[in-house]
């Protein structure tokens, strides 16, 4: 397991994703893990933003989802190569 945690609008969100034994998977399996956990906590800093009026909030959650799409598009590029290669 390995948390991530950040402090949105007061509210503190942990994440916790659990792979178990990460060292059986490839490394993209927890990029992407941390990716998706990244893209939550951007949706709920986002959601938080609009509840609360803060417009920071709001944006900063849009660029962590901005951020978590940008990883995920480098994780299939990764594939698609190791699917070349292969």
């Amino acid at each position: 397991m390995f948390p991530l945690d950040d402090d949105v609008g007061g509210a503190k969100f942990l994440i916790y994703i659990h792979v178990e034994n990460m060292r059986q998977y490839p490394m993209g399996i927890k990029d992407r893990a941390e990716a998706t956990a990244k893209n939550v906590e951007g949706k709920a800093q986002e959601t938080v933003g609009e509840a609360t009026g803060d417009t920071s909030q709001k944006t900063e959650g849009k660029a962590k989802q901005g951020q978590a799409k940008v990883e995920h598009a480098k994780e299939d590029v990764k594939d698609q190569a190791k699917k070349a290669i292969d």
